[in-house]
Formats: structure tokens, C-alpha cells, sequence
């Protein structure tokens, strides 16, 4: 069985593929809280179809509602639900003031800027995606009350599921201060990563555990930032968390370098980063901290990262910078409006044009019957085309297969359930389960549809189900067609993108590490590792008691404080704040090709190779933050590092060139600090690079990915 599985074609065991994890039980309690009391209020006061649009809102949003801190909720609920109720007003005034024709055109045009939009990243997606679904409702769903109304409505259906996740605590966090539950967890998976990248160096899982650190530190960074809540209240545990996770920045760095160098690492080492996790989860000083030996660049940052994170965590204080930059204007406008943002905004605009065109055509030739509404196709349109949600083709076998679920059971639920309160307790039922089903896209959908059929009959329309199917499976051809339309451009605009992205990211973080040796005159210019040793380097290290183990006199010239720089505000929080931009780049990109590589082999083919770049990229990256840990300790690279550095340049620009780019050379400024009598000669790759750092250095690092 499972070699057919495994035979199986990539686009058919994607759509077989779930998420696993724990039962999110938060979450389903909310989801049981939202549709249905909106929905009943709405009802209470005799205005059932506001009701409805309310419970709509709280299901969206429940869409949206996933692990996290209760800060990152805020936008990541928020901002989609105030598209949503644009959305909502642009539809319905559209609907009642302009002919088919002209609304097809104008929700077309919408589709486009909502397409381009979507591009910027997950909450400008979410947002992408309920305005152009609020329109079609607003459009197609002929309700008696005004669009502002229906708006407000839509509007306190969200605020009402956002009202509770910032309200109710966390099962299990009743003990502590529940309010910052999610972004504690956060910050000690951080720990817990690192220390399983430590256990993971030097063999073939280190790879593997590297990326989940990635991620943990990405999960922290988006639940750290956002609105503070409750701003006086709370404040001293926000800067604790803030410098808890800074803290770990440094350690993370090492633990980085220690598996790129690829030797095995002492089981000790790991058992620091897990006490911090353990304290960051229970609120408490790390106590002792095992130190780890010394006889490696990794090790010394990794046993010194360890005492700053001890003092961190014990006397408070330290850095509370979480390393992000605000994007600007004219940079989410060219990842909206670039190559990558238009190809998505065009296959949006067509599928979700297309649905409307035909969705109204087939709506005044009476296909409906007795239906007043046609949203359900271009809604089902926008959902089925959103590339960064899923591969085209697995989306629309799951849409389909969970449209003809939803339908069935809903058809044997009506027809035994009491009506409105038996529909009613289905659509807090459906609402509950929402957050398990979005493991699965057909899940999920099968959900949905008995929810908003639920919604659609307390309405007061009739029993739906097999029109449903038929417009689902209509829409379902529909994507499929204008997702294989060649468009002007090169294909594969948002995985190049991504990739073009994540090397100008890499290009960044190796300028800044090679040009602070440059610009600094190599050891010395460094302040010298020495300077920063002694007993000033090693303040504090009683605070980890016998186990933090004798300090060695020979230590001090590899020695230095994490938080205690020759600059602390430029060099090392800048440093940081590019890793972790290369980093999270890196990711996005592995993400976007593996969606693309999923797709049939008439798109799959147009990202064809770019995951090597990725590869080559991340290595890049890699070997940028070993030379960053020994630039640290000692001032200058080794002839080994150089050659890596050259050598993963060589591989970046080869690879552009099979990609079908003119890529050129690049010239990174390589340091090459003379060697000391004896010493080898370093290969030939590394002296055509130093050779030309002796003088002024070229800053033509940037990174060409063949994108």
C-alpha cells in the first residue's frame, strides 16, 4: 500500500495530505461561540438576514482563527474582516446600480487588485480573499437592508469571534497570566529548537531541525509583534518575552553555525537551551546552566550566548529588539505590483470574473429556479485560485469532493432537523468544528457548506444542495481552464519572486558580515576579540553556579558578551535582523516551490530547478553565519570559510546560467587577512576572490538566482 502511495503523482498525494497536531480545543470552543449566538441575536431582534451575514463573519473569521498569540490575532483576524466589509459595501452598491455586464467588468477589475494584493503575504491574502467573497455575497445575495448595514453586520460577526479569542484563556493557562500563553509558548519552542538543531549536528537531520528553528523563530517574531494589549498591565511581561526571545538570537546563530561545520556536538551543549524553554514556559529564572566546552568558534559563542541568556533571564533587562523592519510603501507595492503579484493577480481576476459572468448569466436565464442569489460560483472561484493556499488542481479535487460531502449530509440533516432551531445548533455545531477541519481542504470545505446552506435556509431560501454541487463543480472547471491560460510574462512569476527575494536577503546578510571586516580593518577592526575577553567578558558567570565550570585563562581571547558589542545597536542587531531576513525569505521560497512542484506538469515544469537554488541559497546562508560566529571569535576567516563562500557562489551562478539567465559573475568582498608564516595556501577559488579584497572591495554581492 504504501509503495502505490508513494508512486502516486505529487499533485494527487498532495490533496491526500493533512496536517496533524493536537485538537485545537481553544479554538473549537470559540467556534461554537461565534456563528450561532450571532445568528440567534440577529433572529431575536427580527433581522434574520443580518443575523446571517454576522455568522458569515464569525465563520470567516474562524477561518483565520489559527495557533498563535492573541496579539498576531488581532491582525491576523482583523484586518481581513475590514476587507470583507469593503468587500460587502462595493458588492451590494455594485449590485443594485449597474448591469450585469458593466458588474462582471468592475468585479473582475477587483479580482485583479485583490489578486496582486494577496501576493504581499498571508493576512494581505486573507484580506485578498473576503473582499472578493463579501462582494459576491454583496452582489449576488439579494438582502433588504443597506450596505452599510450589512457591513456592520458582517463587521460584528468577526469583532465578536476576535472579542473572544482576546477574552477566554487557553485551556491548561489558567495558573499563570493566561494572556500571554501563546506568545510564551512561542518563545520557548524557540529554545526547544535549538537545542534539537544542537542534537542534530553532524548528522543527516541537521538539516531538517535547522528548518524547524527557522520556523519556530519566524512563529515567535509574528506573535510578538502587533498591537500592545492591555499596554499598562502588562508591560513588564511584554519586555521579559521580548528579551527572552533576543536572547535567544545569539544561541541560535551558534547552534547554526555548529551544525554547518558538521561535527558532532556534546550532549551538554543542548541541556541549556532546553532549561530556558523550561523556564520560559513557566515563567521562572533559568537557574544553573551546564556550559558547554570551549575548543570551537560554535562552542565559545554557544557557551557565551548561554551566559548573556542566564543573565537575561535572571536579572531582567538585556535587549527587548525583536530584529524586524517595517516594510516600505515601495516595497509591498513591487512585491504587489511585481512580476510574481501580477501572474497572481490575473489568474484571480479571470477565475473570479469568469464565475461572476457566468454565475449571472445562468442566474437571469433562470438556471436557479426559485434562487434569488449567484455568489456561490465566483466565491467558489476565489477560494479555488489562491496559489500561496495550495497547489490549483489539489484544491479543486478537495473543493469538489467536499462540496458533494457537504451537500449530501446537509440534505439528510434538513430533512430531519426542526427548523430554525435544529439549522441553528447545526451551525454552532459547524462553527465548533471549523478550526479541526482546516487540516484538510475537503474537510474544511465539507464544513462550510453544511454551515452556510444551514444559514442560506434559516434565510429563508429553499433547500440548495444539488445546485450547490453543479455550481461548485462549474467553478471547479472554470479555475482549472484559467489556471493553464498562458499570460503574458514568464510563468512562474510568484516562486521566482519569492527566490528572487530570498537572494536579495542572502545578498544583504553576506555584504553586511563581510563589509564590517572591511570597513573595520579585519581582527582589529573588530575591536579584537581579546579586548572584549577577561574578566569583563565573563561577568556574571557565577550566576550559573558549579556547573558553569573553571574559567580558563586561555579563554579570553576568544571570549565576548553577546549584548555587550563595540556597537551593540548597529553591528549585531543589524547583523540579526538580516539573518533572520535571509532566513525567513529562504522559507517562504521552499514553501512557494513546493506548492509549485505539486501543480500538473504543464505549470509544475515552470519552477523546474529553482528548488536547487533554494539549496544552494540556504547553504549560502549557512556558511554567511559560520563565518559571522568566527569572525566574532577571532577576528578573520580562515582560507576554509573563503573557499565555501566562493564555491557557493560559483554553484549560485552556474545554476542561473542552466536556468535560462544571463547571470554574472559575482564578486563578493571576501576577506583575506594575511596567514602567519607556514600557514597553507589557500585554493585557487579563494585567491581569485582575495586577490581582488586586498584593494577596495566590490560590493557586487548581489545574489542571482536565475529568477
Amino acid at each position: 500500500m504504501s509503495r502505490s502511495v508513494l508512486s502516486l503523482p505529487p499533485w494527487i498525494t498532495h490533496a491526500l495530505r493533512a496536517q496533524r497536531g493536537p485538537v485545537p480545543w481553544a479554538a473549537v470552543g470559540r467556534g461554537a461561540l461565534a456563528a450561532g449566538p450571532v445568528l440567534v441575536a440577529g433572529m431575536a431582534v427580527g433581522r434574520t438576514a443580518l443575523g446571517v451575514l454576522a455568522a458569515i463573519g464569525a465563520m470567516l473569521a474562524g477561518i483565520n482563527d489559527r495557533p498563535g498569540s492573541r496579539r498576531a490575532s488581532v491582525k491576523r483576524l482583523g484586518v481581513p474582516a475590514l476587507a470583507g466589509a469593503v468587500g460587502l459595501v462595493v458588492g451590494t452598491a455594485a449590485g443594485e446600480r449597474v448591469p450585469p455586464l458593466v458588474l462582471t467588468l468592475l468585479l473582475t477589475g477587483l479580482g485583479l487588485v485583490a489578486g496582486c494584493v494577496s501576493a504581499v503575504g498571508p493576512v494581505a491574502s486573507a484580506a485578498g480573499t473576503q473582499v472578493l467573497v463579501a462582494a459576491a455575497l454583496g452582489a449576488g445575495m439579494p438582502v433588504p437592508e443597506p450596505g452599510w448595514a450589512r457591513a456592520l453586520a458582517f463587521l460584528a460577526g468577526a469583532a465578536w469571534l476576535l472579542a473572544l479569542r482576546l477574552a477566554l484563556p487557553t485551556p491548561g493557562a489558567l495558573a499563570g497570566d493566561f494572556r500571554f500563553d501563546g506568545e510564551r509558548t512561542a518563545v520557548a519552542d524557540v529554545y526547544d529548537a535549538i537545542a534539537r538543531l544542537l542534537d542534530a549536528a553532524g548528522t543527516a537531520d541537521a538539516r531538517a531541525r535547522r528548518f524547524a528553528l527557522t520556523a519556530a523563530l519566524d512563529h515567535a517574531q509574528d506573535a510578538l509583534t502587533g498591537p500592545r494589549l492591555r499596554r499598562w498591565a502588562s508591560s513588564a511581561a511584554e519586555r521579559r518575552l521580548h528579551a527572552q526571545y533576543a536572547a535567544a538570537l545569539p544561541l541560535a546563530e551558534a547552534a547554526t553555525a555548529l551544525a554547518w561545520a558538521g561535527d558532532p556536538v556534546p550532549a551538554r551543549a543542548a541541556e541549556g537551551p532546553r532549561r530556558l524553554a523550561a523556564a520560559v514556559r513557566a515563567h521562572t529564572p533559568s537557574g544553573p546552566l551546564p556550559a558547554p566546552s570551549r575548543d570551537a568558534p560554535g562552542l565559545r559563542a554557544l557557551d557565551d550566548a548561554l551566559l548573556h541568556a542566564a543573565q537575561t533571564f535572571d536579572r531582567g533587562g538585556g535587549r527587548r529588539d525583536l530584529h524586524t523592519r517595517r516594510r516600505t510603501v515601495r516595497s509591498l507595492l513591487h512585491t504587489a505590483f511585481g512580476a510574481g503579484g501580477r501572474e497572481y493577480g490575473l489568474r484571480v481576476a479571470l477565475s473570479f470574473g469568469a464565475g461572476a459572468g457566468t454565475a449571472q448569466a445562468l442566474h437571469h436565464s433562470h438556471w436557479y429556479g426559485q434562487h434569488a442569489h449567484w455568489y456561490w460560483m465566483p466565491a467558489t472561484a476565489v477560494f479555488l485560485v489562491k496559489p500561496d493556499l495550495g497547489p490549483l488542481v489539489s484544491r479543486v479535487l478537495c473543493r469538489a469532493a467536499g462540496t458533494v460531502l457537504g451537500a449530501l449530509l446537509f440534505a439528510a440533516f434538513a430533512a430531519v432537523l426542526p427548523r430554525p432551531g435544529g439549522l441553528v445548533a447545526l451551525v454552532a455545531v459547524c462553527g465548533a468544528l471549523v478550526p479541526v477541519a482546516t487540516r484538510h481542504f475537503a474537510a474544511q470545505t465539507a464544513v462550510v457548506t453544511v454551515l452556510v446552506l444551514a444559514l442560506v435556509m434559516i434565510g429563508g431560501e429553499p433547500q440548495a444542495s444539488v445546485s450547490r454541487i453543479a455550481e461548485t463543480l462549474l467553478a471547479c472547471g472554470i479555475v482549472l481552464v484559467a489556471g493553464h491560460l498562458p499570460l503574458p510574462g514568464r510563468h512562474g512569476g510568484q516562486v521566482r519572486a519569492r527566490l528572487t527575494a530570498a537572494g536579495d536577503a542572502a545578498g544583504a546578510y553576506l555584504r553586511h558580515v563581510l563589509d564590517g571586516v572591511d570597513d573595520l580593518g579585519g581582527s582589529g577592526g573588530r575591536e579584537g576579540s581579546a579586548s572584549r575577553g577577561g574578566a569583563a567578558g565573563r561577568e556574571g558567570s557565577a550566576g550559573r553556579g558549579d556547573l558553569a565550570g573553571p574559567h580558563r585563562p586561555d579563554d579570553h581571547d576568544h571570549d565576548h558578551d553577546p549584548d555587550h558589542d563595540h556597537d551593540p545597536g548597529r553591528d549585531r542587531a543589524t547583523r540579526w535582523t538580516l539573518r533572520r531576513e535571509a532566513y525567513r525569505a529562504l522559507a517562504e521560497a521552499r514553501t512557494a516551490i513546493a506548492l509549485a512542484a505539486a501543480e500538473l506538469p504543464a505549470l509544475a515544469r515552470h519552477s523546474a530547478g529553482t528548488d536547487e537554488v533554494a539549496a544552494l541559497l540556504e547553504r549560502l546562508v549557512d556558511t554567511t553565519t559560520a563565518c559571522a560566529v568566527h569572525l566574532d571569535d577571532t577576528g578573520r576567516l580562515t582560507p576554509h570559510l573563503t573557499g565555501r563562500l566562493a564555491e557557493d557562489l560559483d554553484e549560485l551562478a552556474a545554476r542561473g546560467e542552466r536556468l535560462g539567465d544571463r547571470v554574472p559573475r559575482p564578486h563578493p568582498a571576501l576577506p583575506h587577512p594575511p596567514e602567519p608564516p607556514g600557514a597553507p595556501s589557500p585554493p585557487p577559488s579563494t585567491q581569485s576572490h582575495s586577490t581582488q579584497s586586498h584593494s577596495t572591495p566590490s560590493h557586487s554581492t548581489r545574489i542571482h538566482t536565475g529568477a
